[in-house]
């Protein structure tokens, strides 16, 4: 026989099977695109030497991880869809005399051929965008364009190394399957899996529990740390209820639908319910899919979106003041001295001030029990969800701070609560009862707390010397891990940020300098910088990641419905010479795809809704306690992917409509 011969075949193969292979050809281009890009940018010598490119390199390393792994899962999903028609076709041609080993080598230079295709022009793909999604980086974060191109033969390397291996898997499993199918079993490839499934109640009920249950937690966790603990495990809980219900749960929907007699017997609700359920098994998981991919692109966008929209907000959340500076210093004499040290560089610099601020302050760490708050090293050490801030501050300061005139009783105080919420009337520490005169709205040092992952209660005590008696009292508790009181220092200043930055400067060298000063001095326009580059990176890795699932969710959709077009065109074709109306066929068919089609949205959408509380938590260990920001961008990203998701509905409609009326 002819060498070229099957290499012929195999190129004829694909020809014939076109439109299930340059969908596939086209993913395995974009997948190795993508990989490349990630990589030679993880690897990209100007990423390392940006302002915080330490942080941007992790991320985008990350990122190689993550589209490795879903290139893996996915172009093995994606190829079984291409066995699965192809076994008529290997099952026919088994029969008419060509040996399993003929197969095997038709098939082996069929994935010869979508590799070096997937390859070659992934990698060439990869390399003319690696520099726009280098300068979208750039842009993102505000560093200077560069000009140059760059080519980076280790993340080439790399990607032949792991798609080769790809392809090499994926080649010896359509082995597999093709070897240990018999020739009927072959030629009936196609319609493997439409044999009526049964209802199970127990997976159904299952699936409703476990989504439930993730449910629960992501309504009723009210801490962020706890919150952080608990997401991934809801999370699993919510993708087993959704491929457990999708799976038998729509089934169990179906039957009992069916057996309303006054919707079922009906043409339209006939046909789709029947056509739906005759295949349900293997459509679950498919939706399913959908399902999960939509609601991962949903998440990721929503919540990067937010972030990069609101950094600024959550800047100056962070960082109330442009320049604070905390004295651990006792000496009144010595604080005072220091805020004089600081007045005199703002004057030689000629700086304006907008607002000056100063206050004492303790703040020191323990397990709230109810209304009281322990202090015991080893209980600290031992439970780590209750544990929270307690940050005190005299009422003379607060009142200064605050522009009040507000007035306390011994064994008074006033209380906020930035996190987990407090709304007892006492509170005791270190077995003293306070009474909660009043529960604050706010508080004017809420963003010095903002970094910390823990729940802080602010309370104003009577003056100074109850400062002092909480400072020995966990003192005693803490010993050398005692917390010191504080004063904090902060001030705001007409200028730009650079201004602003050239005055913390000499301000932090004229105190650094100082044997006396003991303490800490933060600057908003600095830290703006770090601000920007984790959240930038975030930004960028959400848009990236979120494109590739998202055209994983359209690849599914796709051959979802081709795979169904194939299977419902005989049955159709039956209908239709039975007496059923060219104009019947066509309503059912779009009875039953816009049915199927539009229910992993929807599916979507009630996972956004009621993850929304759990990710408003985690995002404001962020710093993100902007709920109306996130509320927006989580609505307007859903409308978007939503008219995405009808556009690709009104496509895959026509393509399976040509196919079953063909």
């Amino acid at each position: 026989m002819n060498k070229l011969f099957y290499a012929k075949l195999a190129a004829t193969n694909i020809g014939k099977n076109r439109k299930t292979y340059i969908p596939y050809m086209l993913t395995c281009i974009i997948t190795v695109a993508m990989f490349y890009i990630i990589k030679s940018l993880s690897m990209n010598e100007g990423i390392s030497s940006l302002r915080g490119g330490a942080t941007i390199e992790s991320m985008l390393y990350l990122g190689c991880w993550i589209v490795a792994i879903f290139a893996v899962i996915f172009l093995f999903y994606t190829n079984s869809f291409l066995i699965k028609r192809r076994k008529k076709e290997f099952g026919l041609f088994n029969i008419l005399g060509m040996e399993k080993k003929h197969l095997s080598r038709v098939i082996g230079i069929e994935t010869l051929y979508i590799a070096v295709i997937g390859l070659v022009l992934g990698i060439g793909v990869g390399i003319l965008l690696d520099k726009a999604m280098y300068l979208l980086i750039l842009k993102i974060l505000g560093e200077e364009i560069t000009l140059g191109f760059y080519i980076s033969w280790e993340s080439m390397w790399q990607t032949f190394l792991l798609f080769g291996a790809i392809f090499i898997l994926i080649f010896v499993n359509s082995l597999r399957q093709v070897h240990l199918a018999k020739p009927i079993e072959l030629l009936r490839g196609g319609s493997v899996g439409e044999k009526e499934p049964k209802a199970n109640w127990f997976i159904a009920i299952a699936g409703a529990i476990c989504l439930g249950l993730g449910y629960y937690i992501a309504v009723v966790t009210q801490d962020p740390v706890t919150a952080l603990v608990y997401f991934f495990g809801a999370a699993i809980l919510v993708i087993i209820g959704t491929y457990l219900l999708f799976t038998a749960g729509s089934i169990t929907l179906l039957k009992l639908l069916r057996k309303n007699k006054r919707y079922y017997y009906k043409t339209n609700h006939f046909i789709s319910i029947s056509g739906m359920l005759y295949r349900m098994k293997q459509n679950a998981v498919g939706l399913a899919n959908i399902c999960i991919l939509s609601t991962a692109v949903l998440v990721m966008i929503s919540s990067t979106t937010s972030l990069m929209i609101g950094s600024e907000d959550m800047i100056r959340t962070r960082y109330p003041y442009d320049i604070a500076i905390y004295s651990q210093d006792t000496d009144e004499a010595h604080n005072l001295e220091m805020m004089e040290k600081t007045r005199r560089v703002l004057e030689g610099n000629g700086a304006e001030l907008e607002r000056v601020v100063y206050y004492n302050y303790l703040s020191f760490v323990s397990i709230r029990d109810g209304n009281s708050f322990i202090t015991d090293k080893e209980t600290v050490d031992s439970s780590v969800e209750s544990i929270a801030n307690l940050f005190f501050i005299p009422l003379e300061d607060y009142n200064r701070v605050s522009g009040e005139e507000r007035v306390l009783q011994d064994g008074q105080i006033l209380l906020y609560a930035n996190r987990q919420p407090y709304d007892g009337w006492t509170l005791e520490v270190f077995g003293k009862n306070y009474t909660v005169k009043e529960h604050l709205d706010s508080f004017a040092g809420d963003g010095l707390m903002e970094a910390d992952v823990l729940s802080t209660y602010f309370i104003v005590v009577k003056d100074m010397d109850e400062i002092e008696w909480l400072y020995q009292k966990q003192d005693e508790a803490y010993g050398e891990q005692a917390s010191e009181v504080r004063l904090l220092y902060g001030f705001d200043l007409f200028g730009s940020d650079e201004e602003e930055y050239a005055i913390y400067q000499q301000v932090a060298e004229g105190l650094k300098g100082d044997p006396e000063f003991h303490g800490m001095i933060e600057c908003r326009a600095e830290a703006r910088d770090g601000f920007f580059v984790m959240y930038g990176g975030l930004f960028f890795l959400g848009i990236f990641l979120g494109i590739l699932f998202i055209m994983a969710t359209i690849l599914i959709i796709y051959y979802k419905q081709i795979s169904e077009g194939y299977d419902d065109k005989e049955r159709y074709a039956i209908m239709q010479k039975v007496g059923l109306s060219h104009a019947e066929v066509k309503r059912s068919i779009h009875s039953q795809i816009l049915t199927v089609f539009f229910l992993p949205l929807l599916a979507a959408g009630v996972h956004m809704v009621f993850a929304f509380p759990l990710v408003s938590k985690i995002l404001a260990l962020l710093s993100m306690t902007n709920t109306t920001l996130y509320i927006l961008c989580t609505a307007g990203c859903f409308l978007v992917f939503a008219f995405g998701y009808g556009v690709i509905y009104a496509l895959t409609a026509k393509v399976y409509y040509r196919i079953v009326s063909a």
